[in-house]
């Protein structure tokens, strides 16, 4: 189990989630990332809607790369991730949404 302490867009919580800190570490990273990007593509400095377009931008990104691998699926295989991977991997994804919801 793994903690992180959140410091963004000024505010700060704690978290606690099954996978490891370091783990943790690395999404707030690319969300921090995202998020500097969004600052520094649109001169918003609003915490409440640079949070939304860097959610935005995630959720995005993450349905191209699942229809990029549906459509992946479809084709003779080469290095496919196996359907019931991508099904773990939806289930942590989704566990992980969970619990920072319930922690906002």
């Amino acid at each position: 189990m793994g903690a992180l302490q959140i410091d963004t867009l000024g505010t700060s919580f704690a978290i606690q989630a099954q996978e490891d800190s370091q783990y943790l570490e690395n999404l707030l990273s690319y969300f921090n990332k995202i998020t500097e990007q969004v600052k520094k593509n649109t001169g918003l400095q609003d915490p409440l809607k640079c949070s939304i377009l860097s959610g935005l931008m995630l959720c995005d990104e993450l349905y191209r790369e699942k229809k990029a691998n549906s459509e992946n699926a479809k084709k003779p295989a080469g290095n496919q991730i196996p359907t019931e991977e991508l099904s773990e991997a939806e289930r942590i994804t989704l566990r992980m949404i969970s619990k920072i919801d319930n922690v906002l």
